[in-house]
């Protein structure tokens, strides 16, 4: 490339340049295509991790409500029980558990 005018090799650079350019873009759309689908992925996983479970609602005038674990009424994102607590959880009288009757936990916690 040295032994070619400065106007040639200028040319060159710059339809190199111009290249490079549209495999950077090219590769940074990619990249945020795949990065949005890890995310949708991790959210999904998420989501199924909490449905394979249960949280309970904090007693309020001496009741405590059972909800599947990505109920909507109860927004609490900690405290998630295995279905053995939660199997405990309503065995314990002292709770006084009662289930949600939107997201109707029961039918998961069937044998």
């Amino acid at each position: 490339m040295n032994d070619m005018p400065p106007e040639e090799r200028l040319a060159k650079l710059l339809v190199l340049e111009e290249w490079l350019e549209w495999q950077l873009n090219n590769t940074r759309a990619r990249r945020r295509t795949v990065e949005a689908e890890v995310e949708r992925g991790r959210k999904a996983a998420q989501r199924a991790w909490e449905e394979a479970r249960w949280k309970l609602e904090p007693a309020r005038d001496r009741r405590t409500v059972l909800h599947r674990g990505g109920c909507g009424i109860w927004k609490g994102d900690h405290g998630f029980l295995t279905r053995e607590e939660a199997l405990l959880a309503l065995e314990d009288d002292s709770l006084a558990v009662e289930m949600c009757s939107v997201c109707n936990p029961e039918p998961g916690l069937r044998g």
